[in-house]
């Protein structure tokens, strides 16, 4: 497949560039060039996706099989890309996210779920439900049936940006007692960054069309799965010590909503973590086991170094205060 990606530099962008030269796609990234060099084996495109003339005298006259854009912010932009290509590509898909429901999401919640409201012709990047809601109208206002909605849950894996895993497995790097946001059999749902790659690049490939909650099964993780999974790859003598939400939420600790498993003033909100991906599945999702996600993540880790944080992601230092942490283990 002739393949055009927006982005291609970080967590999901590279996850799908790395995936596409590896199935033997040829590959055409789109970037500011300016965060990581370009990946070997691909074409390499320079323009800022806020600049539309940039972008057209970039894209020049090509033609492409597939579109993939991960772009996060301002939907304008989005607008912009897909109006220019929807005539030189056969197939867009969009990496979106499940935030473009409309809050509290329903317990078992699918595609139908109510949305949030958005404006393909916003500038406004400050509201990440409504941005996303806007790049999503774009797509289908410039491909209509040939428009691929990813809405993902939360993204894991090599080269995330967010956070959460590296700063964890940090955490459990240096070993002692670590406190962890219980119960630890609360149950997570999460992707890989490559698996949702390799199933939009199959999508391009099948012609799969429409919106699709992309993330894995409910029930299939848990949180106490995970940081014991992750403790065990790094090969730390850790040893996690839960905390009830109450007890966090008394010390003012945001731990756990990094993983979405608390909020402020709702210690166990519903909907997170039982998404219905019926659909996703029968479309052909598959999912790889934890442990390969965070072997490979720590490796990446240990070849790289820790990522530079996305601008608009929390600083994971807020997560847990040092002497906070350890009021609250001495109480436990």
């Amino acid at each position: 497949m002739k393949l055009l990606v927006l982005g291609g530099t970080h967590h999901v962008g590279r996850a799908v560039v790395e995936t596409a030269l590896d199935r033997g796609d040829q590959v055409t990234t789109l970037n500011r060039g300016i965060s990581r060099p370009p990946t070997p084996g691909t074409q390499s495109l320079l323009a800022d996706r806020t600049d539309p003339l940039a972008v057209r005298t970039a894209l020049g006259d090509e033609e492409w099989d597939a579109v993939i854009d991960t772009w996060a912010w301002a939907p304008r932009v989005v607008r912009d890309s897909a109006r220019l290509l929807a005539g030189r590509a056969r197939h867009y898909g969009y990496v979106s996210s499940r935030g473009v429901h409309r809050w509290p999401w329903p317990t078992g919640a699918d595609e139908h779920a109510p949305l949030v409201e958005g404006d393909p012709s916003s500038e406004d990047s400050t509201d990440y439900a409504a941005a996303k809601r806007g790049g999503e109208l774009a797509v289908i206002e410039a491909f209509g049936q040939r428009a691929l909605l990813a809405r993902a849950g939360m993204i894991l894996g090599p080269y995330e940006d967010v956070g959460r895993i590296p700063w964890w497995m940090r955490r459990l790097e240096r070993g002692g007692r670590v406190l962890a946001p219980g119960p630890a059999d609360t149950p997570l749902q999460y992707i890989d960054a490559r698996d949702m790659a390799a199933w939009m690049l199959s999508a391009a490939d099948h012609g799969v069309s429409g919106a699709f909650t992309v993330t894995g099964r409910p029930g299939a993780v848990t949180i106490g799965e995970l940081l014991e999974t992750a403790r065990e790859v790094i090969g730390s003598d850790a040893e996690l010590v839960w905390a009830p939400a109450e007890a966090l939420a008394a010390e003012g600790l945001p731990l756990g909503m990094e993983f979405g498993i608390r909020f402020p003033h709702d210690p166990t909100p519903t909907g997170m973590h039982d998404a219905d991906v019926t659909a996703a599945f029968n479309a052909g999702l598959t999912c790889r086991p934890l442990r390969d996600t965070l072997a490979d993540t720590w490796a990446w880790l240990q070849s790289e170094g820790d990522p530079v944080p996305r601008p608009d992601a929390p600083s994971p230092d807020t997560w847990l205060d040092p002497a906070t942490e350890q009021r609250l283990l001495d109480r436990l």
